[in-house]
């Protein structure tokens, strides 16, 4: 197996409070997912290796990613106007990246959400909230919180894709 050398992905603060904390681990995941992308060809960075999700790829989950910080904290936290992919009846809309996009490009765009989804967070209250059309209220220490879970997630699918298709490994 070879590992992941270069890691310059920030780590989680050990003694914070309770938002620098749940930050530090969501761009500790951000890094992460962004890590497990790089270096990989286009061929493999949309090789489909999972039988009953063809659709997760590495190119596939970093669209989805970028399009669920979007609609979390662009859409819904700050409510900024627009509709994600799977509005148009198509539930996996997200997941599916344009053969000439290069996976370099699908990258910047995961990170320039990130970097937005960091400037709405930095000016909101944990404890604010907004009313989500099928949730109810919701707050977005919630948000913040899902976020965790849902880019953890998909860390771990890319970091066993990854595995599988170069034998690349580490955290």
């Amino acid at each position: 197996m070879t590992e992941l050398k270069i890691d310059t992905r920030p780590e989680p603060p050990l003694a914070a409070d309770e938002r620098d904390t749940l930050t530090g681990f969501l761009d500790f995941l951000r890094a992460t997912v962004v890590l497990k992308a790089t270096g990989l060809s286009e061929v493999d960075a949309r090789r489909s290796l999972i039988p009953s999700s063809p659709l997760m790829t590495v190119v596939g989950l970093l669209s989805h990613l970028r399009w669920v910080e979007w609609a979390w904290f662009s859409n819904r936290v700050d409510d900024q106007p627009g509709e994600p992919p799977w509005y148009g009846g198509d539930e996996e809309a997200e997941f599916r990246v344009p053969e000439g996009r290069p996976v370099a490009a699908v990258i910047a765009e995961y990170e320039r959400e990130c970097a937005a989804s960091r400037e709405i967070l930095a000016r909101k209250d944990l404890s604010a909230t907004f009313a989500h059309p099928r949730l109810g209220t919701v707050s977005v220490r919630w948000v913040l919180t899902h976020m965790i879970e849902e880019t953890g997630r998909h860390a771990g699918h890319l970091d066993l894709i990854r595995e599988l298709l170069d034998g690349v490994t580490g955290e």
